[in-house]
């Protein structure tokens, strides 16, 4: 994960003492957490799946032929 450096006190910290357990991929480059999802999120989320199904149903045409 992350190399202890000499004159860098933050390198020095065990992920308990941060508070984050960070996962590094490509030498640093990217870093990964477990965290949570915002609810912003969620919320766009359940807009997107409910417009997904209205169009669905307006594409296809409604119930279908005869079936009101």
């Amino acid at each position: 994960m992350t190399d202890v450096q000499p004159g860098n006190p933050e390198s020095a910290k065990s992920p308990d003492e941060t508070g984050h357990d960070m996962e590094e991929y490509g030498g640093g480059a990217i870093e990964g957490r477990h965290g949570y999802i915002p609810l912003w999120l969620l919320v766009v989320y359940f807009v997107l799946f409910i417009w997904a199904l209205y169009y669905s149903y307006q594409y296809w045409g409604g119930v279908g032929p005869g079936r009101i």
